[in-house]
């Protein structure tokens, strides 16, 4: 595989590269380059998880070596998003969760290596640099890398301002070329840029993928269950959730039904050499059949394609994509009741 097609695989799907220079320079000047993402356990994962998850088979297709970081001491000191005592529970769900996503793209979960902040966070030597930033970062610079990721406050406890310091330093002590993440991580990973230098590391580079909205309209919220599409959700409450969301005809913009479609169900589809069914009755013009998501997307702004054929197929599409996944946490019951035991311990 040559440079352009490894940067094409890698690139696919996200919204912005930083900077495609020298990610370009280092397709071409190395065989196996490094990437990490880091995930905080804190809330159940769902289906905008499952997208950014999805990337990591382009990664792995195009020779990049991958580490997943479950970042569970960020879970904490982000305002105490996980309790202390859950971090191990939430951690194991995690990481099971991720491998199944992993799978369900089509990429083997055996080919990513999975570590724990506290594998290394607490070692001498990433402390001492933690302390080391500290001292040279202002109040101001860390609360602004870590403005939509870090819950905000008045007075922010000081867990959540060293947490941008921590991720920057993470990229080094992970030995990573790429830092990948969504687009809400832009400010630590420009701040990481900024910094690492300094501290003997180098600026990384940095790709992002795209925020989905939520199936209500405007931004997925994890505390409103009607906006997202839970990794255990059952076929009917997927089926459901899709046939409710926010879709009006034409619209493109705000629409978490099409940008399923476009982020995870179309790539999936593409690595299998399916096609995307639409199914009409003959008297309305018959089914139609799609090969691309842009291919949709324009029947759908024409208004060829009806929200109300839509959605029937988007649901039941996002369900068979997710259904490795459901399968996989069904199969063990106790991973969510010990990492949310107020939710699932009694069921």
């Amino acid at each position: 595989m040559d440079t352009a097609e490894r940067f094409d695989l890698a690139t696919r799907y996200t919204q912005e590269v930083v900077t495609e220079e020298e990610l370009e320079t280092l397709f071409a000047d190395e065989d196996e380059p490094t990437a990490y993402i880091g995930y905080a356990p804190t809330g159940e994962m769902h289906i905008g998880h499952f997208t950014t998850m999805r990337k990591l088979a382009d990664f792995l297709q195009a020779g990049v070596d991958v580490t997943v970081l479950i970042a569970d001491l960020h879970a904490h000191l982000d305002d105490e998003k996980s309790p202390f005592d859950l971090l191990d529970a939430r951690s194991a769900y995690y990481q099971e969760a991720i491998e199944g996503m992993i799978e369900a793209a089509g990429a083997d979960p055996a080919d990513i290596s999975f570590v724990r902040g506290t594998d290394y966070q607490l070692d001498e030597e990433y402390t001492l640099e933690m302390y080391r930033m500290a001292a040279e970062t202002t109040l101001a610079r860390s609360q602004r890398a870590g403005s939509e990721v870090v819950r905000e406050a008045e007075s922010p406890n000081l867990g959540g301002l060293l947490y941008p310091l921590m991720q920057a330093l993470d990229v080094d002590a992970l030995d990573a070329d790429i830092a990948y993440g969504g687009v809400d991580q832009r400010g630590i990973y420009m701040l990481a840029r900024e910094i690492l230098p300094d501290h003997g590391g180098e600026a990384p580079i940095c790709i992002f993928a795209p925020l989905l909205s939520g199936l209500s309209g405007g931004k997925m919220s994890a505390s409103d269950e009607s906006s997202k599409v839970n990794l255990n959700d059952s076929p009917d409450d997927v089926v459901d959730k899709i046939q409710e969301a926010y879709c009006p005809m034409g619209e493109v913009e705000d629409n978490g039904v099409l940008e399923y479609l476009e982020y995870l169900v179309f790539p999936v589809l593409d690595e299998r050499g399916e096609e995307f069914v639409v199914e009409r009755p003959d008297e309305y013009g018959g089914d139609l059949v799609y090969g691309t998501y842009q291919d949709l997307e324009d029947d759908f702004v024409s208004e060829e394609l009806h929200p109300a054929d839509l959605k029937p197929a988007a649901g039941e599409y996002i369900s068979e994509v997710i259904d490795p996944v459901r399968e996989r946490l069904d199969a063990q019951p106790d991973l969510l009741a010990e990492a949310y035991p107020e939710k699932y311990a009694d069921e």
